[in-house]
């Protein structure tokens, strides 16, 4: 471990020692900031499923346990420090960097929608290249981390964002918090999804009755769940990234769009009679539109890509 993340963590050590008032502020911040991040976790849960899919059963938590390790190792080694530092010297570039991060969310959405459509299956023929047991599950550790840096890029930077005033050493501190607590909390939960069906399995083989039905019912559950995740998460790359371009219009002075959307989400709470119901209906009025909103730019960025880029098997067509 670098000896500056070493340092880091002992002055964290220290401020939760010599400042108690601090790492309530610091507390507080981490939630807040865990919770701004909260759309780019339930994407994080959903992608990373489909990276043991095809693989042996026994190496299933062996593989996720290694995605988890890389992914602590991107947000604690690298992500972290520069988000210090960006805040530190250029705070001015967060903005920025967080629109560039949503429309690559709102990109990758949209590529997994037209996928379906389109019938693309790139991704399962370079896998099915591989040699090796070995090197497929190679290949989907190398994939899943890759992935995971852009997305723990997102949660990093939505999490800085949130932090406000803090100090530079209380913004460092909740950093490493949400760092580990969203790596624990998405891969414990990415574990649990992918058992299901072997503790389904487990379960239909006892002798009573209840317990084999509810047995039963996991193993005809888990593969719809998982279908549902990957809807869930793209709906929620397209809802977060579409969030991060409303907002980051409205901090550069460009608020026309993300007004429209918020009145018109407004009127439709009124409609109603505001409320609870209203309030509700507000929120969801509010992510569909950044979902649209996301959908949009995503869309035009696939459209670029793809007009520029071409996989192997259709350059020899060519």
């Amino acid at each position: 471990m670098p000896s500056g993340l070493i340092a880091l963590l002992d002055d964290v050590a220290m401020i939760a020692k010599l400042a108690s008032a601090s790492m309530d502020d610091i507390a507080g911040a981490t939630a807040k900031a865990g919770a701004k991040a909260a759309g780019v976790v339930i994407d994080d849960t959903a992608v990373t499923p489909r990276y043991v899919t095809g693989l042996s059963p026994e190496r299933e938590l062996p593989i996720i346990w290694k995605i988890a390790l890389g992914s602590l190792r991107n947000k604690l080694l690298f992500l972290l420090p520069g988000a210090i530092a960006l805040a530190a010297f250029a705070p001015f570039l967060i903005t920025p960097l967080l629109m560039l991060g949503g429309a690559y969310l709102a990109f990758e959405a949209t590529e997994k929608i037209l996928e379906v459509v389109l019938n693309d299956h790139h991704h399962q023929v370079d896998l099915l290249q591989a040699d090796t047991p070995q090197e497929l599950e190679d290949r989907q550790v190398q994939g899943a981390i890759r992935t995971d840096f852009i997305l723990s890029a997102e949660i990093v930077a939505i999490a800085l964002n949130a932090l406000g005033d803090l100090t530079l050493w209380e913004k460092a501190a909740a950093l490493v918090f949400v760092s580990i607590a969203i790596t624990v909390g998405v891969y414990g939960a990415v574990g649990l999804i992918v058992k299901l069906d072997d503790i389904g399995l487990h379960m239909a083989e006892r002798k009573n009755r209840a317990t084999q039905a509810f047995g039963r019912g996991l193993i005809h559950v888990v593969p719809r769940l998982l279908s549902a995740l990957s809807g869930i998460g793209t709906a929620a790359m397209l809802w977060v990234g579409g969030g991060i371009l409303l907002h980051g219009m409205e901090e550069l002075g460009a608020p026309t769009i993300p007004h429209k959307i918020h009145d018109l989400a407004h009127h439709v709470s009124e409609a109603v009679g505001g409320g609870t119901f209203g309030a509700i209906l507000e929120w969801i009025s509010n992510a569909i539109g950044a979902a649209i909103a996301g959908a949009i730019i995503g869309w035009v960025l696939a459209m670029i890509i793809r007009r520029f880029h071409k996989h192997p098997e259709e350059l020899i067509v060519d």
